[in-house]
């Protein structure tokens, strides 16, 4: 039986690495045949293969395309150089050497083939990739695929590159123009001589390089990072040299591509606008055209000339420099003697010189580089070959195409003479003349007391509207009078002011373009600051009497919190008729944005899920048990959890939270304020909160946050069924990963790990306070191997179908249910 049993498994896992070339219906076989007129899709619906004629042509070529975009986007042409003249008689299909062929009406010659080695069991397939490959059915080989000839587009997984072993490139060719696919006049190609790309036109004229690989990115184009959605790798190695960039997200569509014009851009198709938008495109600026500058020289677009000598040179033509005129670059100002006195002067954050003549050792560290270099007299500069400092670049000649960047870019070393050396420390250490001395000493003076005098009036000026500005602050949390008053309200803060008009210049004036969301007592702005800082302010409603007291609740609060898991405030602005608060800026939104969309919350896989559920957890925690103060939230939901660059959780909206003396365990209110389905029982019936109330937010929270689901959702075999009962079914059955977002998730995570944090979820919905752990045992039990409890039947209070309006413990006109998508 054991046998039989592995002989099977061998078996499945044969089959399961071979299917990609088993005969479905994304295959031409032998039998099978593609005419003009039908279309092949891949097995994920993401790509098609057929016939089609671009722009206003009226002739016949076979290319693949996303099928998911409604305007045909055409990636790769098999035919690009030798069309079909009618849409009649084209016919894509295996012929009898077993090569893919593309045949016109009844004639034998093929206009385009494989022409590859192939055998009698071949057929072709169009995978989810975009990959159209050969393959033999009976090997599992690929015979041939598309994607070692790339025509002007790459896409996810699609390399360029070189072998050096063959001698083959993988690059990319433009179209003659948007109505002829066929062989342009540019190319993007990495061969073997650097490593980094360069865009010609022909074979000879150089018009943009991306620079060299860094390790991280291309060293000329900073715009260009890793994040969540993308991943880029570099191969460097005896047997070839290759970029390939894949995305972790298949429902994004992208592509990096070259145009009839020679400009390369990489562009993201945008479901909600319906386009392609265009985020990167060069040569962009007047310093990306190759050599704008010379050999020698440096180009900057911010600076009024350009174009600039590097250390130790001077414009060849002094009057084309003068004229703007800088592409015959720069000579030495001295000849240089090797070994007396010379040196190197760096320069930082610029795009490395063209590699093409430059040697790279990446066993050599900077300082070994440096050795290196300075051993060799022909040696003119050296770099790290990677932003980490490992590697070593040393060029030997001209230095070309070196370009400044405001940000990004690497250290160049450029090698000088001793005089240019010496002036170089002279003038570092402040090394002036007599004359020039006095004069600096008159200018110094003069400019402090001008300087003292615009200090003294602003500085007085500031103070006096800070004074009124903090005196309206303390009046409207000290002396308004409030329902829900605590102890706290009393204690002295500290909390940076601004000033209205530095708001709403960071606002652009409240431009509805910097609108993130509306809450339920104003709405919520994206600003940035005059030093770069970008912000989120929370503007109140001039027009509305609530929220007065949750803006003084939330400034008193959460400027006395500080915790990596709680968004932070910046400071806050009153003047005139405005209740401002400022908030650190949040750029990938709210967890419900990504959480309850079908096609976002792909990004969010185990790792990032358990990530954001612990951080959750230990904000709470900090709340509950770790701050000075000890706080229960009680608006804790998807749309109250941000997220910041890094995908970290951040809880905010403090304007409902109440702070819990050390002894105090629950309390009552009138004003029931939060989303129903995140409220506890005892909460949402008779008015009791406690830290067990925040506990209940925070199992619910765990739960969508696992199956992707509100709370308040409906489940079509039982209209009435919330989340909770919907997971508590499941558990009690015997069947809790039924409750995973599959779609999202896939299989891949680890199960036990899951089936635990669905237990302490149900546990956190426990229908008694006292059955439901603290957010301390919570979070315990999520980072710990222990024994956890088995859970009660929770609560379904939305099966309750309690009415606000006839309880008198609760008000229907105070509920918030606050929808901001990010700050």
């Amino acid at each position: 039986m054991d046998c039989c049993l592995i002989a099977m498994l061998i078996l499945y896992s044969f089959f399961n690495i071979n299917n990609v070339c088993f005969a479905t219906d994304d295959t031409i076989t032998p039998n099978k045949l593609l005419r003009d007129g039908d279309t092949l899709v891949s097995n994920g619906g993401t790509y098609a293969l057929g016939f089609f004629s671009p722009g206003n042509s009226q002739k016949r070529y076979v290319g693949i395309w996303f099928n998911k975009v409604p305007e045909q986007t055409v990636v790769w042409v098999a035919n690009r150089n030798n069309p079909i003249d009618d849409s009649s008689s084209g016919v894509l299909k295996v012929d009898r050497r077993g090569n893919l062929a593309i045949f016109n009406g009844n004639s034998s010659n093929p206009v385009w083939s494989t022409s590859v080695i192939s055998s009698p069991s071949v057929i072709c397939k169009l995978l989810d990739t975009g990959n159209l490959v050969l393959c033999d059915q009976n090997k599992g080989d690929f015979l041939w695929q598309s994607f070692d000839y790339p025509t002007h587009t790459i896409i996810s997984g699609m390399k360029t590159g070189f072998n050096r072993k063959t001698g083959f490139n993988w690059s990319l060719t433009s179209w003659k123009s948007p109505d002829d696919p066929s062989n342009g006049d540019f190319v993007l190609r990495l061969d073997g001589r650097a490593p980094e790309s360069f865009l010609s036109k022909g074979s000879s004229v150089i018009i943009w390089r991306t620079g060299p690989w860094n390790g991280q990115t291309w060293n000329g184009i900073p715009l260009m990072t890793s994040n969540f959605i993308f991943h880029y790798s570099f191969i460097n190695s005896l047997d070839e040299i290759s970029f390939t960039y894949t995305s972790k997200n298949n429902s994004i569509f992208d592509r990096l591509y070259l145009d009839h014009l020679g400009l390369f851009h990489r562009a993201t198709w945008f479901e909600d606008t319906r386009r392609w938008n265009i985020f990167f495109s060069a040569p962009g600026d007047a310093c990306e055209h190759y050599g704008k500058c010379g050999v020698f020289g440096s180009c900057n677009s911010n600076n009024a000339m350009i174009c600039s000598c590097l250390p130790g040179f001077e414009p060849k033509s002094p009057i084309a420099w003068d004229l703007k005129d800088g592409s015959q670059g720069c000579v030495r100002k001295r000849s240089l003697f090797c070994g007396n006195g010379d040196g190197f002067l760096k320069l930082e954050k610029v795009k490395l010189p063209d590699t093409s003549n430059a040697r790279v050792d990446m066993s050599l560290g900077i300082k070994e580089c440096e050795i290196q270099c300075r051993n060799n007299c022909s040696c003119t500069g050296y770099s790290s070959a990677y932003v980490d400092g490992s590697g070593c670049f040393a060029w030997f000649g001209n230095l070309t195409d070196v370009k400044e960047f405001t940000e990004g870019g690497q250290d160049l070393f450029v090698r000088v003479d001793a005089v240019e050396l010496e002036e170089s420390k002279r003038h570092s250490k402040g090394s002036f003349t007599k004359k020039k001395l006095v004069l600096l000493c008159v200018l110094v003076v003069v400019g402090l007391l001008t300087l003292i005098s615009a200090f003294y009036y602003l500085f007085n000026r500031a103070k006096g509207r800070g004074l009124a500005c903090k005196e309206r602050l303390r009046k409207l949390l000290f002396d308004l009078p409030s329902s829900e008053t605590n102890d706290e309200t009393n204690a002295t803060f500290e909390l940076p002011v601004f000033d209205l008009n530095s708001i709403v210049v960071a606002t652009d004036n409240f431009s509805i373009v910097n609108k993130l969301g509306t809450g339920g007592f104003g709405s919520v702005y994206k600003g940035k600051l005059s030093y770069g800082r970008e912000i989120a302010v929370k503007r109140l409603s001039k027009n509305s009497g609530q929220g007065v007291t949750e803006f003084k609740n939330e400034v008193i609060l959460i400027a006395k919190l500080q915790h990596r898991n709680l968004v932070q405030i910046l400071g806050c602005c009153i003047e005139e008729e405005e209740k401002m608060l400022v908030y650190e800026y949040m750029p990938n939104k709210s967890l419900d944005f990504l959480l309850f969309d079908q096609t976002r919350s792909t990004s969010l896989d185990w790792a990032m899920r358990r990530d954001i559920i612990l951080g959750i957890a230990r904000g709470v925690l900090y709340l509950h048990q770790d701050s000075r103060l000890r706080i229960v939230h009680r608006d804790l939901k998807a749309s109250n959890v941000l997220l910041d660059a890094e995908m970290n959780p951040k809880i905010s909206d403090f304007g409902m939270a109440r702070i819990f003396g050390g002894n105090q365990t629950q309390a009552n209110t009138n004003r029931v304020i939060s989303c129903s389905g995140y409220m506890s029982p005892e909460y949402a019936m008779d008015g009791l909160f406690s830290i067990k109330s925040d506990v209940f937010s925070f199992g619910v929270l765990l739960l969508e946050i696992i199956s992707g689901k509100k709370n308040t959702g409906f489940y079509c075999e039982d209209p009435s069924m919330n989340l909770i009962k919907h997971a508590w079914e499941l558990w009690s059955g015997g069947r809790p990963l039924e409750l995973v977002d599959h779609c999202a998730m896939g299989t891949s995570f680890p199960q036990q790990e899951v089936v635990k944090f669905i237990q302490v979820g149900i546990l956190c919905v426990q229908e008694q306070a006292n059955d439901r752990p603290t957010m301390s045992s919570a979070t315990f039990m999520l980072c710990n191997e222990t024994t956890i409890p088995n859970p009660k039947q929770p609560a379904f209070i939305l099966t309750r179908n309690f009415n606000f309006s006839n309880s008198s413990s609760a008000s229907v006109n105070e509920m918030s249910t606050t929808i901001i998508e990010g700050r």
